[in-house]
């Protein structure tokens, strides 16, 4: 510990990102970016800002961006919030709205940022363990709390709680904030902001960087009832009033603008990763139900660490995560045919005849 830390940082126990190598000619597999490029509508509405009006601060409060989310889902402005990438989202939800007396409850394999965020801010949590088969089950979460947060699709499972089983969960807590995480939702689920007009204890998180190929601008944001909003607002203005520049807020606007380049990128990734399901359990291997735009497989005769190793030998990266019960998983993520290809021809030399 420095002498110069404060109490809370010398406790803390910071999330390690995947990892970003600066090697050329990689498979990068590992970090869940779509293999697309962003929509051509995002990238002329960049080249048009990226001029005089950078000296300019942006709108701090990405009015615009905002119209542009609730017309697309068909809420109010008012029912939504941006910021800096989802997980600058979650860390006010955290502070405006799970900060309570009663633990927070998550599942206890799930986005390993959600106990990080309890620490920061001292929050008491409560992890639930998974069942047998991975799945989230709400009759797990009973009782009182001072909220739940579930990533749908499930992190890194990539395996999706249907929205009857949400529904369950909002009406058995209805004075407790339920946050849905919908990092992955684009890629085969179905998102809970359905369920925002009927439940005020509802909050729904999303980002751009996944299904929008946005991970470089940062864009996240979250819908809810205006309640839960103004909280999070309040967090913003004390923290930082222009979390997104302009170029992030005219790119984000013009990603949603172009709903056939989205489509078309979304199905493009779903067929990919069930052809890519296929082939893998045709080598022996196991593959979770993904929704998400990645998949967590496991093969009962390779050490999941030794095939992370003769992958990246090979120049192939993939996250293998060295906790309890997942230790013998990878998680995937979906990149372009060719490349699932080139992993698969890997995988098929690694693992020989089995």
């Amino acid at each position: 510990m420095s002498r110069f830390w404060s109490a809370i940082v010398d406790g803390l126990d910071p999330y390690v990102p995947g990892e970003q190598p600066k090697l050329p000619n990689l498979i990068k597999l590992n970090t869940n970016e779509n293999p697309y490029p962003p929509s051509p509508r995002v990238l002329d509405a960049l080249r048009s800002e990226a001029g005089d009006a950078l000296r300019l601060y942006p709108d701090p409060n990405s009015d615009a961006l905002k119209q542009t989310i609730a017309a697309y889902h068909g809420l109010e402005s008012a029912q939504v919030f941006v910021g800096n990438g989802s997980d600058e989202v979650l860390a006010h939800v955290f502070m405006a709205l799970l900060k309570k007396p009663a633990p927070l409850l998550f599942p206890n394999i799930s986005y390993s940022f959600y106990p990080v965020y309890c620490g920061l801010y001292e929050i008491d949590y409560r992890e639930v363990p998974l069942r047998a088969d991975y799945r989230i089950d709400p009759s797990d979460y009973c009782g009182p709390c001072g909220g739940i947060i579930l990533p749908n699709p499930n992190a890194p499972t990539g395996i999706a709680l249907p929205l009857s089983k949400i529904e369950t969960l909002l009406s058995e807590h209805p004075d407790s904030v339920i946050v849905i995480d919908e990092a992955y939702v684009d890629f085969g689920a179905d998102s809970a902001i359905a369920l925002i007009k009927r439940y005020p204890n509802l909050l729904v998180v999303q980002t751009l960087s996944k299904s929008r190929s946005l991970a470089g601008l940062r864009v996240g944001f979250a819908c809810g009832h205006a309640d839960l909003i103004t909280a999070l607002e309040r967090v913003k203005n004390s923290f930082n009033s222009y979390p997104l520049g302009r170029l992030a807020q005219k790119g984000a606007i013009a990603a949603f603008a172009d709903e056939d380049y989205f489509q078309h990128t979304r199905r493009a990734i779903i067929a990919s990763r069930e052809q890519l399901c296929t082939e893998l359990q045709e080598l022996g291997f196991s593959v979770l139900p993904s929704t998400a735009n990645f998949i967590f497989a496991a093969h009962p005769k390779h050490d999941a660490s030794k095939l992370a190793a003769a992958l990246r030998e090979r120049q192939i990266i993939v996250r293998h995560f060295r906790k309890p019960r997942i230790d013998q998983h990878l998680r995937i993520t979906i990149g372009t045919p060719q490349q699932c290809e080139a992993l698969v021809g890997a995988l098929r030399e690694i693992c020989g005849d089995d």
